[in-house]
């Protein structure tokens, strides 16, 4: 049966993915983007394209309307002055747009760590999107719980090219899982399509197994030429100085980088992993067929 979906974030690593997945099934398929030429590509594959975001609710409202099912992420804001109060004000949009609208089933994009409150840096404003979402009435939630992205490692090939290292403000040492966004996006688009879900659940997607981050980084390594890439873990002070030499407003930073404290103090590894959360593509499987790629372009 071919559904009506909203997706939001279609420009993103994971929502872009969602939305070819749904619109090569033949399903009807809506995106809403801030920069709506970024989502010109969808058109061309039979999506409708709205020019929105997530703060104007009577944008969301109308989407959402006559639709079976949406995809809802809370998006980044780097110039946040108070983080928190940015994620409150954005799930409160995404309530009132459901409530209003009628729509009956929501797959949140949510974040291993999410089963804190603190302690999580940034993911705090997912824990408490999750908690405010399953407080709907007659609403359908499933959350996915995603592992931390492998795609986060793109972030870094400048570093790679420009100084020999990878580096991040993440310990080196501590295994937790990690993912590929396209599995990630695979088991949302499924579940989006199939309404497979009731009242309120969790979907953790935890990838093949866990890693470290200088495993990880030994792997990509290999795969561009370079096998013994060093790992380097940047001091907090450090890794600060540079996201607010870029723009970025303190309290944002502060929450990305208590992520990074958080990964370090077990927040991804409270998670069971079980077949039903181990998803197929490995380290090796991602740096040979996307990170090799996008580094040599």
């Amino acid at each position: 049966m071919k559904r009506k979906i909203v997706i939001l974030g279609a420009t993103g690593t994971v929502g872009s993915k969602i939305s070819e997945n749904l619109l090569n099934e033949g399903h009807h398929v809506t995106v809403i983007a801030r920069n709506a030429e970024r989502l010109e590509k969808f058109r061309a594959m039979g999506a409708e394209i709205i020019a929105g975001d997530v703060n104007d609710v009577v944008v969301l409202t109308n989407a959402f309307k006559n639709a079976d099912s949406a995809f809802l992420i809370l998006p980044d804001n780097v110039k946040a002055e108070n983080t928190r109060a940015y994620q409150r004000q954005v799930t409160s949009n995404f309530i009132e747009a459901i409530e209003k609208s009628g729509i009956k089933y929501i797959v949140n994009m949510s974040s291993l760590g999410s089963q804190m409150h603190e302690g999580n840096g940034i993911m705090g404003g997912t824990a408490e999107q999750e908690v405010r979402l399953n407080q709907l009435a007659e609403v359908n939630v499933l959350h996915i719980r995603s592992a931390y992205f492998m795609e986060n490692f793109l972030r870094t090939i400048p570093l790679v090219k420009a100084k020999g290292i990878n580096g991040t403000a993440t310990d080196g040492d501590h295994s937790f899982p990690m993912v590929a966004t396209k599995d990630v996006a695979k088991i949302a688009a499924s579940h989006l399509a199939d309404l497979d879900f009731k009242e309120k659940s969790v979907h953790a997607v935890m990838g093949p197994k866990d890693y470290t981050m200088r495993e990880f980084t030994t792997i990509v390594g290999k795969a561009i030429g370079q096998p013994e890439l060093p790992y380097v873990q940047v001091p907090l002070e450090q890794a600060k100085q540079i996201f607010l030499g870029n723009g970025f407003a303190e309290d944002f930073v502060d929450n990305l980088l208590g992520m990074a404290t958080g990964i370090r103090n077990g927040i991804f590894n409270y998670q069971k992993r079980e077949d039903f959360t181990t998803t197929t593509t490995t380290a090796e499987d991602f740096a040979d067929h996307v990170y090799k790629p996008i580094y040599n372009n």
